[in-house]
């Protein structure tokens, strides 16, 4: 991989997990909760939560694999695996919550779902252009 990927890759690792976070403080504050009752571990569980999702997105777009729908799974089953495992082992360092799982699939499934969208729209609409472009 080259500089620009590596700089792309890093700015969106930022620009998501900024934004995740903010969206996090404002809920809370919303709730009438002025701290993060999980703390500093709470921060860093999401920061590696969102690189398993991250590389696992990179991994799925650069897979030389067709349909699209395939590339999307067989980068989504492993990560996901990776996630729970991830949970699994945060539950050795204090307890999880009863629905620790369930959240980590909900938010995780719905982040790279939203990401799939997006890259599929992308491909679509280079695929579009290089047509457009192949006509002049």
């Amino acid at each position: 991989m080259n500089k620009k990927k590596w700089i792309r890759i890093v700015s969106v690792y930022s620009i998501i997990y900024t934004v995740i976070t903010l969206v996090n403080s404002v809920l809370y504050l919303c709730s009438g909760i002025y701290e993060d009752p999980s703390g500093n571990w709470h921060e860093l569980d999401r920061a590696s939560i969102l690189l398993i999702g991250i590389a696992a997105f990179e991994l799925c777009t650069n897979l030389p694999v067709k349909p699209l729908v395939f590339r999307y799974l067989i980068a989504y089953i492993p990560s996901l695996l990776s996630a729970f495992g991830y949970v699994g082992l945060s539950g050795l360092r204090e307890p999880l919550a009863k629905t620790a799982y369930r959240d980590i699939w909900i938010n995780f499934t719905s982040f790279f779902v939203l990401l799939c969208i997006i890259n599929t729209v992308v491909c679509v609409f280079k695929k579009k252009k290089g047509q457009k472009g192949d006509k002049k």
